[in-house]
């Protein structure tokens, strides 16, 4: 048989990985294959597919197939990727994904002087060497893929750590802002999260949290800086909009089973009134039917403890109940089985704040003449926060 027409036989018979088929470089290298199999003679088509094939490779930054065929099924969502994270993995899955991966190997081994040999034979010696080449790479192994699959995961997951959950879909976040350059003072608070993360890294049952207390003390940073601790490398974040957390059940079950372990983080929570998001919430946190995955926390900020706003116009309502009302509205923060209180500064706190920062920012002030300025902005600003003290900074060094 013609070798490029088992090459195309086994690059169409691929079915473990069949969602590679419709990727612009393999779809051309499939119809060059075809030409080169006979099934076409015109020599000009054959030209162009060879090139539509390097400039796809190019284009999706690739020199080589080895490479581009790597990186997708790394981080491509595929059953046997999934399975294999998993452990779940099937005989039958384990020799399709076996056959499919020594194909894309034995396509990407394939040099270029053998490529411009296969067009000369149609397009002629001149033609073929004005070819494009892509680099022939011999290192795909399907021992590898698999033990990348058990060690680091698959799919998105392996290969990003931060996510936003909006609009009903999971969306990733190449270059999270991690806010280390926030995170001043407050080292029992943020060492009591990354105490409770450490125990679910390690397999551990942990509960959830709640960082609450002053604007401006680093909450949020301390959530979002967790994915700077070097030993959390199997730790991800979802950020989830507050408007859309009636999704959390099903989030829940997309991630149960996974290698990786996950936050659900829900920024500056707070209820206007009991509304769906506000029951849901509830029954994750207390405990449903269906039991949460053992990879899975939650972890909240707010500005205040009781996370349902109450007025003085409801503590005249009419229900006869009214008091068991107000606590059942103010009591979800208890469901929280952790609660980590971020207090403002006093006043001595701030000012040495404000004079590690100016030192950091290498200003040369007069310590008496910072102090007073500090606080001047501190009364202006009604900020003494690691926030406005940070602002403060950035302000001195604008003028």
């Amino acid at each position: 048989m013609n070798i490029w027409k088992n090459y195309a036989l086994r690059l169409s018979a691929v079915g473990a990985y069949r969602s590679f088929l419709v990727l612009p470089p393999v779809q051309e290298l499939t119809e060059l294959l075809r030409v080169l199999a006979g099934e076409n003679t015109d020599a000009e088509v054959l030209l162009r597919h060879h090139a539509e094939t390097f400039y796809a490779l190019q284009k999706a930054g690739h020199d080589s197939l080895g490479g581009y065929f790597w990186e997708h099924l790394r981080y491509d969502e595929t059953p046997y990727g999934d399975a294999a994270a998993r452990g779940m993995v099937s005989a039958a899955l384990t020799d399709a994904a076996r056959q499919d991966v020594e194909t894309f190997a034995a396509l990407s081994a394939i040099t270029p002087e053998q490529w411009r040999a296969a067009a000369a034979g149609r397009a002629g010696e001149e033609a073929a060497a004005l070819l494009p080449a892509w680099r022939a790479d011999d290192t795909l192994s399907f021992e590898a893929l698999t033990e990348e699959y058990r060690q680091n995961g698959a799919g998105e997951f392996a290969r990003y750590k931060a996510f936003t959950w909006s609009n009903h879909t999971l969306l990733r976040v190449a270059d999270p802002d991690l806010e280390e350059h926030t995170l001043i003072g407050y080292e029992e608070e943020r060492k009591e999260v990354q105490d409770n993360t450490r125990a679910l890294l390690a397999g551990h049952s942990v509960n959830n949290m709640l960082l609450y207390g002053a604007a401006g003390t680093g909450k949020s940073a301390t959530v979002k800086s967790l994915l700077s601790v070097p030993e959390f490398s199997d730790l991800r974040i979802i950020e989830i909009d507050k408007q859309e957390l009636s999704d959390i059940p099903t989030l829940l079950r997309r991630l149960n089973g996974l290698r990786q372990k996950f936050i659900l983080f829900i920024d500056d929570l707070s209820f206007e009134n009991a509304d769906v998001g506000y029951s849901v919430l509830k029954t994750v946190l207390e405990g449903s039917i269906e039991k949460r995955p053992a990879n899975v926390v939650i972890y909240a900020t707010s500005n205040r403890r009781h996370l349902m706003r109450e007025t003085f116009s409801e503590r005249g309502d009419d229900e006869v109940n009214i008091r068991e009302s107000i606590e059942e509205r103010t009591a979800l923060s208890e469901r929280f089985g952790i609660r980590v209180l971020f207090r403002g500064l006093n006043k001595n706190q701030y000012l040495d704040m404000v004079r590690l920062l100016a030192e950091q920012a290498g200003l040369d002030i007069e310590p008496e003449a910072l102090n007073k300025m500090a606080l001047q902005w501190e009364r202006e600003h009604a900020s003494r926060t690691p926030r406005g003290a940070q602002q403060f900074i950035r302000y001195l060094k604008g003028l």
